[in-house]
């Protein structure tokens, strides 16, 4: 759970989180990305166990933040989830049965957005993940969402190199480029107001977001690229 200046919601999304009747042990690891308000204080309240805190000096975005997080991790998997009450902790459960069922080990939490403030903020969201699934020939519902589960493992592996919320794009795209195709539930989503701390997301995010989309997909085009004389050899000889 990345926090930048969350001192008013945290202590309220933790507890909820912590609520939760998990079907296996959970811990939570949270990280001060830099905030200028009481979060840290908010934190440094918590006498929970299963709580794990950590403090970036400066903000330095939601990437690194969540790259921090999966650092100190100790589960098999990991969930992304917020600090600011836009999403339902009870929807982690929707997001651990298809791992259940065995239908797949990558989950992606869909949103309505029922209650967004922004239709550009909407629509920002539909043409990245369109311009996603174009790239990379599939068919997902909502590249920004804050909700997914993987194995830890497997997100240790990707190349992350996103600080800000680009990281949203970056992590579906080298999943996708790695063939990848995350299994979709439905969740909950009440958006929150920039004036409340939400919509942060702007035209250059947007753009930034694109950007990333394209900078996977055309090294994924040229690994395939460089690797077919290797594979004619091979079958030569």
């Amino acid at each position: 759970m990345p926090a930048h200046d969350d001192a008013t919601t945290l202590g309220t999304a933790v507890k909820r989180v912590l609520e939760v009747q998990y079907p296996c042990e959970a811990e939570l690891v949270v990280v001060d990305d830099g905030s200028t308000d009481d979060t840290w204080a908010v934190l440094s309240a918590l006498g929970d166990p299963r709580v794990r805190v950590a403090e970036h000096p400066v903000n330095r975005g939601k990437g690194s933040a969540v790259r921090t997080a999966a650092g100190l991790a100790s589960g098999d998997y990991l969930v992304i989830f917020d600090a600011g009450l836009e999403y339902s902790p009870g929807d982690i459960l929707k997001l651990l049965e298809p791992v259940s069922r065995g239908d797949g080990e990558v989950v992606y939490g869909v949103r309505s957005f029922g209650t967004a403030h922004s239709f550009w903020f909407v629509i920002g969201n539909k043409v990245n993940t369109f311009t996603a699934n174009l790239l990379f020939n599939t068919w997902i519902s909502d590249l920004h969402s804050c909700l997914k589960l993987m194995p830890a493992s497997l997100f240790r592996e990707l190349p992350l190199k996103q600080r800000r919320f680009g990281f949203d794009s970056e992590v579906t795209a080298l999943l996708l480029a790695r063939g990848v195709r995350p299994c979709e539930v439905p969740v909950s989503y009440q958006a929150r107001s920039r004036e409340e701390g939400g919509g942060k997301l702007s035209l250059a995010d947007g753009a930034a977001a694109t950007w990333v989309l394209l900078r996977v997909r055309l090294h994924q085009g040229l690994r395939n690229l460089l690797s077919r004389p290797q594979a004619r050899a091979a079958r030569g000889s």
